[in-house]
């Protein structure tokens, strides 16, 4: 069985709804308990732990497998496999990115040109270092512990901090003016724990049914009744993953088409298809996708 670590913080929420969603519902006393269950014969124990400890942990073998972002694999540098990128994030589905960002008058347009010993605040010092060495550039790195655009420029020169969307750093007054990392949520394990060919199956399981469920956000199911007469012209309107899945209808009365399309294109695609005769059309949720 599998000893599983999830992050708490920002990713909380979504990973708790993910699961939620995958059929693996996380089981706990209380929002503040760090110990949780998983009524699932895969799944041993679970722990709820900060984002930026869980690679150290899994790659230390104290927890077989574990989410958290790639951002944080790079910073600790831990030794772990990734099984994928699951994207999800706390409010998009979007990556977030680690960036180097200054005053929106700074007269630096890349990191190269920052002089020796500029003042730089961030919760990722080690990704911090590496990317401004490799730049040529000496500096002076602040470990911040939250709140790091507000420290820009009194306390430091830049800072590099993530984002979603910029908008945080903007409404800071500040500029964007490099991206060291983009970062997806990753399911990751810990490599001894990987090797075994037990352990390493129900890993890729789990991970099925988290993909499956990511796949299917934003999809929906389209069924409708078609005459033979009409078939071309609703396949030709029709989106689909691969090729719509078109069924002969008892005595020849038309045919049955269903296909998976994209949530937000449906107000448009209805009345599209019925203009182009079909019938019957059912939307239907769906809950996950596997290949």
């Amino acid at each position: 069985m599998l000893s599983l670590v999830l992050p708490k913080g920002s990713l909380e929420k979504a990973t708790m709804e993910l699961f939620d969603a995958a059929d693996l519902p996380v089981r706990r006393s209380s929002a503040v308990n760090y110990r949780a269950e998983i009524d699932d014969p895969r799944i041993g124990s679970v722990r709820i732990l900060r984002p930026q400890e869980i690679p150290t942990y899994v790659a230390d073998g104290l927890f077989d497998l574990g989410i958290t972002g790639r951002d944080w694999v790079e910073e600790t540098g831990s030794d772990v496999v990734s099984l994928g990128e699951m994207r999800y994030s706390k409010a998009t589905s979007n990556p977030i990115r680690v960036v180097v960002a200054v005053p929106e008058d700074s007269p630096y347009r890349e990191v190269a040109e920052l002089p020796a010993g500029v003042r730089v605040s961030t919760e990722y010092p080690e990704l911090t270092r590496r990317h401004f060495a490799e730049r040529g550039v000496e500096a002076d790195v602040r470990l911040s512990y939250g709140a790091t655009e507000a420290k820009v420029p009194d306390i430091v020169d830049c800072v590099v901090d993530i984002t979603e969307t910029g908008s945080a750093l903007r409404a800071a007054g500040l500029r964007i003016l490099d991206t060291i990392l983009v970062s997806y949520t990753e399911l990751v394990a810990n490599p001894s724990a990987h090797a075994d060919p037990a352990k390493r199956h129900a890993m890729e399981q789990v991970m099925t049914l988290l993909q499956g469920v990511l796949e299917a956000r934003g999809k929906v199911l389209v069924k409708l009744n078609v005459a033979a007469e009409h078939l071309d012209a609703v396949i030709a309107v029709l989106p689909a993953m691969k090729t719509p899945t078109v069924n002969e209808l008892y005595g020849s009365a038309g045919y049955a088409v269903e296909t998976v399309v994209p949530k937000r294109e449906i107000n448009i695609l209805i009345p599209a298809l019925k203009d182009a005769g079909a019938t019957d059309l059912i939307e239907l949720p769906l809950s996950k996708i596997v290949h």
